[in-house]
């Protein structure tokens, strides 16, 4: 009893009160224990090294799905948003319908805690076509033929404004530089891919042949001014960045309206006309001065000098005569001074093509003059300046935190969904996670194999330090046997061997946490394990060590590990002393 006591009173300020004497008795033969008889030490080694791999194998799975989740979400959100509000009937952000670029609920939504930026984009399919190549190839005559060839690409440009946030491509700039799509001169300016850049045989500097899908098809060249890898390879080689005015132009968003002098004359008039294209292409107003109304032309024979106003707009994607007033107009002028012969007719000639003569007085054809010999008349058009600019695809919304995602969207949606607009349209907010379905479920059964991962790697280190725990005290009845003689109760003694226990599996932890971090660190500096990004949408396996994950692990690892072994701790209670000892 003195000797408990001097200990107790010994390694009180160390250990709590109650723990004692058995951190005592452990702490002592704990060396006995390792370095013990051949039986009990290839276990107690076998034992350590279970629970180290354990610890290695779990802290990898967990750094590298982490990583990977984080990396594929922030990759896959630095190509769109978080949030994308659009027009309602639609299903993909690509393809949508255009919606009004000023809207009532933009002031709320920037005054939203949740919602770090917010800025327009407009999209537009595109065929990219590379440079002519001449391939050399022998026919099976023998004799050698030269063929020229294209390649084309099909892609999405994806138009931005001047407030863009280019922090996300900066990251992933290999070549080039970014445009400023604030100066009208970068209209036409680019930044592809470097997938794109090698299948197309393109370069920074070059200029590339683009083709697009209107009333008409269009052919247009762009220059390309940077060239970016972020190893997502699927949409590398689909985004192509962009000016979001040359993509509202190349959509037909909006109208735009000019007059002309019709190639008729009726009743010694000329024919002034309204020439209007874009937005729906159908229900076009016309206001010559009078109010709207839907004729589109009128004869004219002019005496003085006069300006002919025209101001256009259309019903956009409804014939209701309530959102008449929310379509956006355009206005065009024609000025017509009459040089002589006011008095007279307009009997103006026409040529072989059926066309007025004309006799064009400027490089653009914006001015020119009508002549009959008697009468001569100077015609200069003015175009509307178009209202493709007030339309767009859509909104992204970037939030602060991804873990309040769900609660940004539901106040986004309450501001914007099931509201017809002023301007006659309804919008729908949908998250990355809706419009990226697949990318994201399959992140998410990432989860699931995570657990089932830690759950073996734990299951399997409870499995051999239980066995080693039967073993040391088997091999340690007579030890035991004393101690009950002694007057240790049971659940002392099976304190002192879950003590020993929880030295060795913080041994094993010690040595899983160095190496597991030393692997993880290695991989995540250097690169070592490359990935197919057409396949895994990276190009190396990418590492996240999160400072609570480390911990939870660390911790319920030894928790779990402790807890279990309470239960083949138990067997110590029958063991005899007397037989223990007379074993012995």
């Amino acid at each position: 009893m003195l000797f408990k006591h001097k200990t107790f009173v010994y390694f009180s300020r160390k250990v709590p009160r109650n723990l004692a004497f058995e951190y005592f008795i452990s702490k002592k033969t704990l060396k006995s224990v390792v370095q013990g008889k051949k039986v009990s030490k290839p276990i107690v080694r076998i034992s350590v090294i279970s629970i180290a791999l354990a610890v290695i194998v779990n802290l990898i799975t967990i750094a590298v799905v982490t990583g990977f989740q984080q990396e594929v979400r922030q990759k896959v959100s630095g190509f769109g948003s978080h949030i994308f509000i659009m027009e309602a009937s639609e299903n993909s952000i690509y393809e949508s319908d255009p919606i009004q670029r000023d809207q009532q609920f933009l002031a709320d939504l920037k005054n939203d805690p949740g919602i770090k930026s917010i800025s327009v984009v407009g999209y537009k399919p595109v065929l990219l076509q590379s440079e002519e190549r001449e391939i050399s190839y022998k026919l099976a005559s023998g004799k050698d033929t030269v063929e020229n060839q294209y390649q084309v690409h099909g892609a999405v440009i994806k138009g931005v404004s001047s407030d863009y946030n280019w922090a996300f491509f900066k990251n992933y700039l290999l070549d080039g530089v970014l445009p400023d799509y604030s100066q009208d001169s970068c209209e036409n300016h680019l930044v592809i891919s470097r997938k794109l850049a090698a299948d197309l045989n393109y370069e920074v500097g070059n200029r590339v042949s683009g083709f697009f899908v209107k009333q008409q098809p269009v052919k247009r060249k762009f220059k390309i001014v940077g060239i970016y890898e972020t190893g997502l390879e699927e949409f590398d080689k689909k985004v192509v960045l962009g000016s979001i005015a040359s993509v509202q132009k190349l959509n037909d968003w909006g109208i735009k309206a000019s007059i002309e002098i019709a190639d008729t004359i009726i009743d010694g008039q000329i024919v002034v006309k309204a020439n209007v294209t874009g937005g729906n292409g159908v229900n076009y107003r016309y206001d010559w001065g009078d109010g709207f109304d839907t004729y589109y032309g009128f004869p004219i024979c002019p005496h003085k000098d006069t300006t002919i106003r025209l101001i256009a707009t259309d019903y956009w994607t409804s014939t209701r005569e309530d959102l008449s007033e929310s379509a956006i107009p355009d206005t065009a002028y024609l000025k017509i001074t009459v040089e002589k012969g006011g008095e007279y007719r307009c009997y103006f000639e026409l040529n072989e093509e059926e066309e007025i003569e004309r006799e064009y007085l400027n490089e653009d054809g914006t001015k020119y003059a009508l002549d009959d010999g008697t009468k001569r008349l100077i015609i200069e058009t003015t175009d509307g300046k178009g209202s493709y600019h007030e339309y767009v695809s859509g909104f992204e919304i970037m939030v602060k935190d991804w873990s309040k995602l769900d609660e940004v969207l539901a106040r986004t949606k309450g501001r914007v969904e099931m509201i017809l607009t002023p301007n006659g349209e309804v919008l729908k907010a949908t998250s990355i996670i809706e419009n990226e379905p697949d990318i994201f479920v399959w992140l998410g059964f990432l989860d699931v194999n995570v657990i089932i991962i830690l759950v073996l790697m734990i299951l399997i280190g409870i499995i051999n330090m239980g066995s080693a725990l039967l073993v040391l005290i088997l091999i340690r009845s007579n030890f035991i046997g004393m101690m009950k003689a002694m007057g240790a109760t049971n659940w002392s003694i099976r304190k002192i061997f879950l003590i020993q226990a929880g030295f060795l599996i913080g041994r094993g932890m010690l040595w899983g946490n160095l190496i597991g971090l030393a692997i993880c660190l290695a991989q995540k500096y250097f690169g070592l394990l490359p990935l197919d990004p057409e396949v895994y949408y990276l190009s190396q396996v990418p590492i996240e060590i999160n400072v609570w994950h480390w911990l939870l692990l660390n911790v319920g690892t030894l928790v779990v590990c402790l807890s279990a072994l309470i239960i083949p701790s138990m067997v110590i209670a029958r063991i005899n002393p007397v037989k223990a000892i007379k074993f012995n």
